[in-house]
């Protein structure tokens, strides 16, 4: 009953949003006298903000509508090239003239952990000048009608896998945060296959390959309850009018309460400084927040079924590190993987996945000769400074570049040395940059 609450809740609040937007734009009327007082902003910004930290936020687009190659701008249109009942494969067509190659195809896997894809709107940005990106666009579970059926974990690594053949090989994987479980099988599951499809490369960021490692308070709330508990108590049914209704779910708002209280105190400060940027009429900082919180609270609904395998295979049992994981019915081995280059990205001040976590995965792949592995770990940031803000975009983007050009087929240049040399890289790319901004 608790997500039927909720709905009322929300359908509650409507009349008082509505007065609240209201109130808003009559008091920033500019033919209003009251709009140039204090009084006036200070009520505008209090209603401005009771209306957004009581909306429900709908998906965010992506809205990338060029991107500068080689110094000049390109244009970019998103394309639908694969599509299932829980995901979309989209495409950031690059608008080439001439025979330009778009660059090496980059498959970014998107977390489902609650939030769209487009939170990786800012990596797809940075990724996009030298590769020809496609990113997976996970579909909120409420709106999958219960006939289109079940989809977990197991689902999940086919429909990886699927994506992988629709490319065609010569693709590179990078997986941010949760799927980098689910990758890494896929891979080990391809390469034990002999799939001619396995990718060259994959780039595993903030990942839970093995949560033993630095567990962080999420990991250490998995290991204290069972998987009944999850069961029971954050799994409900898709309330009417929903198309799917019934279905069981773990509902965004519950995975999106659980990060807010992690750092609450600074939600709070960040609401407040909002206020008085609206109140001093400080409309650059106010419009940074908005563009945070559009995305940060905008969340989405998972399958149970996917939700509380994930939890019980990654997070409880550690199947994958302990060589227990199944596929299908399958052990799923990583030392099968041979073949596919292996980067590995961590951030220092990481309180999702610890430090450690996602390095893990060297030591499954066992088999892997030394001059694919590459492993990175970036100073002085946390979980999302690994794959979004400046020091994505300067330090760690560029050694991703570098990684994936040193595999590309045919190229014999290894991954240590490329490693090695992305420090040039790092500095012609920013110069680069400074050039062509």
């Amino acid at each position: 009953m608790f997500y039927q609450w909720y709905e009322m809740t929300h359908a509650a609040l409507s009349p008082a949003r509505a007065m609240a937007d209201a109130t808003r734009l009559y008091y920033k009327n500019p033919v209003n006298p009251l709009a140039h007082t204090q009084f006036g902003r200070s009520m505008a910004a209090m209603a401005e903000v009771f209306e957004r930290v009581t909306r429900r936020y709908g998906k965010p687009e992506f809205g990338i509508e060029s991107v500068s190659v080689g110094g000049s701008r390109t244009p970019v249109r998103e394309e639908i090239v694969w599509q299932r009942p829980f995901c979309r494969l989209i495409h950031f067509s690059k608008g080439h003239s001439g025979d330009r190659h778009p660059g090496p195809k980059l498959l970014l896997v998107a977390p489902m952990s609650g939030h769209y894809a487009t939170l990786l709107r800012g990596t797809v940005e940075d990724m996009l000048p030298n590769h020809d990106v496609y990113i997976t666009d996970w579909i909120d579970a409420r709106m999958v009608p219960l006939a289109d059926g079940r989809f977990d974990l197991d689902d999940y690594i086919d429909y990886v896998i699927s994506m992988l053949h629709r490319l065609g090989g010569d693709t590179h994987v990078m997986a941010v945060c949760q799927p980098s479980v689910p990758v890494l099988a896929a891979v080990a599951v391809m390469e034990s296959r002999g799939d001619p499809y396995a990718p060259l490369s994959m780039t595993l960021m903030g990942g839970p390959i093995d949560t033993r490692e630095n567990p962080t308070a999420v990991n250490r709330l998995a290991e204290t309850r069972d998987i009944d508990w999850f069961e029971r108590n954050v799994v409900m049914k898709v309330p009417f009018p929903h198309p799917g209704c019934m279905r069981d779910v773990y509902p965004g708002f519950l995975q999106l309460s659980g990060f807010m209280s992690m750092n609450l105190d600074r939600h709070i400060s960040a609401h407040h400084e909002m206020f008085q940027h609206l109140v001093e009429g400080d409309g650059d900082s106010a419009d940074k927040h908005r563009e945070f919180y559009d995305e940060y609270m905008a969340v989405m609904d998972l399958t149970a079924e996917f939700y509380l395998q994930t939890v019980e295979t990654v997070f409880i049992e550690h199947a994958l590190p302990k060589g227990t994981m199944t596929h299908r019915g399958m052990l799923v081995d990583c030392s099968k993987i041979t073949n596919c280059a292996l980067m590995t990205v961590e951030g220092e001040r990481d309180d999702i996945s610890g430090v450690g976590q996602t390095k893990a995965a060297h030591k499954l792949c066992s088999n892997l000769p030394e001059e694919k592995r590459v492993h990175y770990m970036q100073p002085k940031v946390g979980h999302y400074g690994v794959f979004n803000g400046s020091r994505f975009r300067a330090e760690i983007a560029p050694r991703i570049s570098d990684f994936i050009q040193s595999n590309e087929r045919g190229n014999t240049k290894s991954a240590k040395n490329s490693l090695n040399g992305a420090g040039a890289g790092v500095a012609s790319r920013v110069k680069a940059a400074a050039n062509s901004a």
